[in-house]
């Protein structure tokens, strides 16, 4: 879980900087061996080399590599060098979450993002704050035992890789008790102030994920009831991420989620993300795809988007997955997790006290909000469908060189910089419409 806290890139250079270049190359002795050769003449040291088939139309081969640049002048340098011996050179991505290169300095690169689900394990060990550390002002930061317990299992999460099966957690009694206060309270209010979406996928997770006043469910068997209700899957996590390296977890459908347990001694206050926050708030919607689509949407938008663009679109994050209300039919309903694991807003919420307002982006991306009291202002989405479009339409005015969509059957990301990319893409699109129309005449 993210709150919109921003990575701001430093004017100088302070530590090596991920940077990842796509370049292409013709099927020939000795081609690759030219390229890497001129890298290495630089003292560059490769971390990383991905090759695929070539998405244009030529039978090419495309590579991509990652170094850790010291500079904008080396990625600049690489990335010349490397144009008088292959072609398509462009650097996709240069810093990232603890980037230090600005992307002033690289008018044609864009911040670094991940490409495939394995490079989400480069979040692993980064949080902002809480996980393990926590404020002074912390519930929970005087008290031993709970120090003792977040640490044990904020190092589960640091520890887990791309493919691995989420640990289970033997939660104590005493953590389970604060999950019966909090789901007793919330489950009461459920009916009267969820969305029908929420109220709808709530038996469910009951019935098959363990949901109850007495039983704190497993992420690996909520995750699993996920994927094959919308294709997302949980991830356990540390702490807070960057908004950056958080939205960019939704894009492959990953929802970064936390394990430990709110303080027992004020069990209804948070000042953090914790598993009732995510369990109960987060999850249920996870389960709706016209909500999974809109997440993802989010995610998709915030790749490889600048410093600036990344605020503006983890803003809207606050106000619709965090703190989202919706009309449904003459009623206003709430879809934001923030408040349906929070028994106060949720009940201020849609009292006559705050301010109400219509749900759109441009507007919603520059609104200021405080985080440690209720929000003064709230922001109706009409649907989840007419929210996702709107982001969509939102995202297509942000300033990045080039589009991206997800691909599910190879969980990656496919960069659409190049005339036979989109017309590769066009092809996939000509044959789900074919079936479509098949259905459709099979119907009639």
């Amino acid at each position: 879980m993210s709150t919109p806290q921003l990575h701001k890139c430093a004017d100088v250079t302070v530590v090596p900087v991920k940077t990842t270049i796509h370049f292409s190359i013709t099927d020939k002795v000795g081609a690759l061996d030219e390229c890497l050769g001129a890298i290495k003449a630089m003292n560059i040291s490769l971390t990383r080399i991905e090759s695929r088939p070539s998405k244009t139309s030529d039978w090419d081969y495309d590579f991509f590599v990652d170094f850790d640049a010291v500079d904008a002048e080396q990625v600049s340098q690489v990335s010349k060098k490397l144009e008088s011996l292959a072609k398509q050179v462009h650097v996709v991505g240069t810093g990232g979450a603890s980037g230090a290169i600005a992307t002033s300095e690289l008018p044609d690169s864009t911040p670094w993002f991940p490409r495939k689900m394995v490079d989400l394990d480069t979040f692993a060990d980064k949080v902002l704050e809480m996980g393990e550390e926590l404020n002074a002002d912390h519930p929970g930061a005087k008290d031993a035992v709970y120090r003792a317990r977040r640490s044990e299992i904020t190092n589960i999460a640091k520890t887990y890789r791309t493919g691995q099966p989420i640990p289970h957690i033997e939660y104590t009694k005493v953590e389970i008790d604060t999950w019966t206060t909090v789901f007793n309270k919330l489950i009461t209010m459920f009916p009267t102030h969820a969305c029908r979406e929420h109220q709808y996928v709530f038996p469910l997770l009951i019935q098959n994920c363990g949901y109850g006043p007495s039983n704190i469910p497993q992420l690996d068997g909520v995750s699993k009831f996920l994927k094959d209700c919308t294709g997302f899957t949980l991830r356990p996590v540390m702490g807070l991420l960057t908004s950056r390296d958080f939205l960019n977890g939704l894009a492959f459908r990953v929802f970064h989620s936390t394990q430990y347990i709110r303080h027992h001694s004020r069990p209804l206050y948070t000042p953090e993300p914790d598993v009732c926050h995510e369990l109960l708030g987060h999850v249920p919607l996870f389960a709706d795809p016209a909500f999974a689509d809109f997440s993802q949407e989010i995610g998709l938008a915030s790749l490889g988007a600048s410093d600036t663009d990344i605020e503006r679109l983890a803003t809207i994050y606050w106000f619709t997955v965090e703190f989202g209300v919706c009309r449904q039919g003459d009623n206003l309903r709430v879809y934001g997790a923030g408040l349906l694991s929070s028994f106060g807003e949720l009940e201020y919420c849609l009292s006559d006290k705050p301010e109400v307002r219509p749900f759109e982006p441009a507007k919603v991306a520059v609104q200021k909000y405080p985080i440690t009291e209720y929000q003064p202002v709230y922001f109706v989405a009409e649907s989840f469908k007419d929210a996702q479009m709107r982001v969509r339409d939102f995202a297509n005015s942000l300033q990045r060189p080039f589009s991206v969509r997800y691909n599910a059957y190879t969980e990656s990301i496919e960069i659409l910089d190049s005339k036979d990319k989109v017309l590769r893409y066009a092809q996939s699109i000509k044959s789900d419409m074919l079936t479509l129309v098949d259905a459709l005449e099979k119907l009639a």
